[in-house]
């Protein structure tokens, strides 16, 4: 259908359905969303330094894997 034809087809309609289809025609503009790219962050070494702290027995065996009957 070319602009011409739509035209023509929409002043046919009655003043009310015009002014529904002008309410349409914002609610689409309006609901167009052009995508944002995504930016990343690249990550800086050490930035997370200061929130994680390890204890102090880190580096011992765990009870839970203990071998029993070896």
């Amino acid at each position: 259908m070319t602009y011409v034809q739509l035209y023509q087809k929409y002043q046919t309609l009655p003043p009310a359905y015009q002014e529904e289809v002008a309410d349409f025609v914002e609610f689409l503009a309006t609901r167009k969303v052009t995508p944002k790219p995504l930016v990343r962050k690249t990550p800086v070494f050490g930035s997370a330094k200061g929130q994680f702290q390890m204890s102090a027995d880190f580096d011992a065996p765990l009870d839970d894997f203990l071998v029993i009957g070896v």
